[in-house]
């Protein structure tokens, strides 16, 4: 097992808000990696499953652009 405090932390989101990760721990080969996030709402610390956590829209790095550009496109084809 080990454990790395992100510096600087990373703005993500999850299942339960948009938060700040501020450790990954990696269990080895055979688990997911345990993502560690203080959450922005309430500051509460919660553990998120690497399959529950995605990078937050960066603008100045263009990173995840997709997320937040395309909403509507996005939300009418997983309807159809």
């Amino acid at each position: 097992m080990s454990i790395l405090q992100l510096k600087p932390t990373i703005l993500v989101e999850t299942p339960l808000g948009t938060g700040q990760a501020i450790f990954i721990i990696d269990y080895g080969m055979h688990q997911n990696t345990c993502w560690v996030v203080a959450l922005q709402k309430d500051g509460v610390i919660k553990h998120f499953d690497c399959n529950d956590v995605i990078l937050s829209t960066n603008y100045t790095y263009g990173m995840n652009l997709r997320k937040n550009h395309f909403p509507v496109q996005e939300s009418t084809a997983a309807s159809e």
